[in-house]
């Protein structure tokens, strides 16, 4: 019973045995085992390096995070026109306007003609030649003016210089009446009935608060502006535009205007810039196991397409030039592995730049390109949110299981194709011999 037991066993014996009296060593076997060894151990290497590698796969899905707002963050240069004339607004198509937005968070850098940075005035004696001018510094000289004016005369009442009303001011308390006692309160009633402002000239309160003196004194100067504010995820702009902007809302559909009665009166100024850095969403300090600290690094991977971006108009007329960015933004989430930073909610964008007068007339480059007259100069950024989210997450590029089975692969692959190899060899030898015993 034993033995046919063993003998239906042996039927099934899938290694079959080589004689121990047929087994020949050769210096070719010798050769091809040592060559299979070094083989797998190349191949097994391979496969742990790959077992410990990180990689990032991309997975597209519908963002669903429509209500939570968008970092903007930027840092441009504007070589030729001074930090004074220059503004920032951001309107999006729900109809919010963000206006001002210099004078608030951001941060601005005077630069000489040769692009160096200048002292800031706030640095320097708070005379009538050295003051600072922007809207909260002016506001601050002009509440200063205005507190030495009341001390001497209670009952002053600035003139508006005819853009309001104020004939009925005798008949009406001190509460009533209709002033302009600084040189903001002149500028906002300019800009509200439409007027043109220039550089204040000639308007008493401008003149003592030193605002006349120190704009054109600027008009040589670049401006650096570096800052953060926050988008709406919709559709949108973001512009740079000459002169304080205003809104006029009792006019039918409202409009939104830009006084640049001073920057057309220079005509030498223009908006050329450098792009040092604009992106959207969070800062990203890690992608898989690269440390991106820098703006050169960012752009390895491709998600600020515009960093050191440097555009010079050297035409007839740059000074009206309007510049416009239309940028596509894909919401982006990055996962690591790493627990101290798990994600990053970030975001990735196109641009498509265009330039064209705001004069109007034929392209140079392009005879039968026509460009349409008006608009304002300036740098426009168009941007538009995609509704789709990409996610890029980190992961082992080999689970144990698979980097097991590749393992076991290996050696059996290396061993087999050895094994033929040999076969090959040793009876191609086995044939010489024969061949020349003969």
């Amino acid at each position: 019973m034993l033995k046919k037991k063993s003998a239906k066993l042996l039927s099934f014996d899938a290694f079959a045995k080589t004689e121990e009296e047929v087994r020949i060593r050769t210096n070719t076997g010798g050769i091809i085992t040592i060559s299979c060894i070094l083989v797998t151990l190349y191949l097994l290497l391979n496969e742990w390096s790959q077992f410990n590698s990180v990689i990032t796969s991309p997975q597209l899905v519908v963002d669903r995070d429509r209500n939570l707002k968008l970092e903007l963050n930027l840092d441009i240069s504007f070589p030729n026109i001074s930090c004074d004339l220059i503004n920032l607004d951001i309107m999006d198509e729900s109809g919010e306007l963000q206006l001002d937005l210099l004078d608030s968070t951001f941060i601005k850098t005077r630069l000489d003609p040769q692009g160096n940075p200048l002292d800031n005035d706030n640095n320097v004696a708070d005379t009538d030649a050295d003051l600072v001018i922007g809207v909260d510094d002016l506001t601050k000289n002009g509440e200063k003016r205005l507190k030495e004016i009341l001390a001497k005369d209670p009952d002053y009442c600035g003139s508006c210089y005819g853009s309001q009303d104020q004939t009925e001011n005798e008949s009406k308390s001190k509460d009533q009446k209709i002033c302009c006692q600084t040189c903001n309160d002149v500028r906002d009633s300019y800009l509200n009935a439409g007027w043109a402002f220039f550089d204040g000239a000639q308007i008493e309160q401008c003149e003592n608060e030193g605002y006349v003196a120190k704009i054109n004194k600027h008009l040589e100067e670049g401006c650096r502006i570096k800052g953060q504010a926050l988008l709406n995820r919709i559709q949108g702009n973001i512009h740079f535009a000459p002169g304080k902007s205003y809104s006029n809302y009792k006019a039918k559909g409202s409009t939104h205007r830009h006084d640049t009665s001073l920057y057309d009166k220079v005509k030498k100024m223009n908006f050329n810039h450098i792009i040092h850095h604009l992106s959207f969403g969070k800062s990203i300090d890690k992608v898989g196991k690269n440390d991106l600290k820098d703006y050169s690094d960012r752009k390895k991977f491709s998600i600020n397409p515009l960093d050191d971006r440097k555009v010079i108009v050297k035409d007839f007329n740059p000074a009206f030039h309007q510049f416009s960015y239309y940028t596509k933004i894909v919401p982006t989430r990055y996962e690591f592995l790493d627990e101290k930073i798990s994600s990053i909610e970030t975001a990735q964008f196109s641009a498509t730049y265009h330039s064209r007068p705001i004069q109007g007339g034929t392209d140079e480059d392009h005879p039968t390109t026509f460009h349409s007259r008006g608009g304002i100069p300036g740098l426009f950024f168009f941007f538009e949110m995609s509704p789709i989210k990409v996610i890029n997450k980190e992961h082992h590029f080999r689970t144990w299981s698979s980097f097991l089975l590749n393992c076991i692969t290996s050696i059996g692959s290396v061993l087999a194709v050895g094994t033929v190899f040999d076969k090959i060899f040793y009876r191609a030898q086995k044939t010489l011999k024969a061949k020349k015993s003969k």
